[in-house]
């Protein structure tokens, strides 16, 4: 059976504005023996499916620094410190990034970032029949282009590798799976 590793301490190595690091010192309950592991403390994320009346995905294209390139994407963002609700942060990630909102925000699956080394969790939010209605309001460092893309298309874009933002993949897996087990 595994078993969780005691914490025999922890102290922070860096603040860096959207993340924390932490070095956490745990003891093995196998061999007894102390070891350190590196956590990146962030805020939880949301991902947004947003659905038009017409069957097309809300999506936007952006520029992403780590990866020096361009990619397809839906709507997201970092969850506020007073934000306590996903559904309600991703309705405003949404009419923020595109200037769209609908109807009957909920969430429809939650992940890991990666567990190894993260300690948040991605909200992946679904929104039905979104319309445009608002300007948007983009932060100082967004430059964001909306897109909307048939549902039908989807497939394809993941596996050609036009859309390859993991987190992106997974939130449109989550929209398949609410789709075949009917609760859409």
């Amino acid at each position: 059976m595994i078993k969780p590793w005691p914490k025999e301490g922890s102290r922070l190595v860096g603040d860096y504005r959207i993340f924390k690091i932490r070095s956490d010192l745990k003891k093995s309950p196998l061999t007894g023996k102390n070891h350190d592991f590196f956590v990146i403390d962030t805020v939880d994320w949301v991902n947004v499916i947003a659905l038009t009346p017409h069957r097309e995905l809300v999506m936007i294209e952006q520029y992403r620094h780590g990866t020096d390139s361009v990619e397809l994407e839906i709507p997201g963002g970092m969850m506020d410190a007073e934000d306590a609700d996903p559904a309600a942060t991703g309705v405003r990630e949404l009419r923020e990034e595109t200037g769209y909102e609908g109807r009957q925000a909920r969430v429809i699956g939650d992940i890991f970032p990666n567990p190894a080394i993260m300690s948040n969790t991605c909200h992946t939010v679904l929104v039905t029949d979104c319309e445009l209605k608002h300007p948007v309001e983009f932060d100082a460092c967004e430059d964001v282009v909306t897109r909307l893309v048939p549902v039908a298309e989807i497939p394809a874009l993941v596996h050609s590798g036009k859309i390859k933002h993991s987190l992106v993949a997974v939130a449109l897996y989550h929209f398949d799976l609410a789709g075949r087990f009917g609760s859409l």
